[in-house]
């Protein structure tokens, strides 16, 4: 399953090289809550092996659209088992705010140039 989720990037961890085939890098995004700012999200997600540089172009509180998969693993060890989940990141997008996006100038029927003079040009 595919998800999107957009919010501003709070944490920008190195990438890491767990072993000789295996890199990963993790960032962590704040979600705004629309009816109280205290009670925002932060949402930890982690980019692997050739993704870990999506994140390079990405600058500290700027605000993004992550597309992610939810990632599940089992692990035992000395007869426990526990469970973990990853919020696996695929594709970073930067997100334009509103204020960023130039507004559309207004014209009139007096900003259009007249009409070119006929010719008897054949073409």
């Amino acid at each position: 399953m595919n998800f999107e989720i957009n919010g501003k990037v709070i944490v920008k961890d190195d990438t890491q090289q767990i072993s000789d085939r295996f890199k990963k890098r993790e960032f962590v995004i704040e979600v705004e809550n629309e009816r109280n700012s205290e009670w925002n999200d932060f949402i930890k997600f982690q980019l692997t092996q050739d993704r870990c540089d999506l994140l390079e172009p990405i600058s500290l509180n700027e605000e993004i659209k992550v597309s992610f998969n939810i990632r599940g693993r089992k692990w035992e060890k000395d007869g426990n088992v526990n469970y973990f989940s990853n919020l696996e990141a695929w594709r970073i997008e930067k997100v334009q705010t509103e204020a960023g996006i130039p507004e559309m100038p207004e014209f009139t029927a007096n900003d259009i140039p007249p009409a070119p003079e006929e010719d008897d040009l054949p073409f």
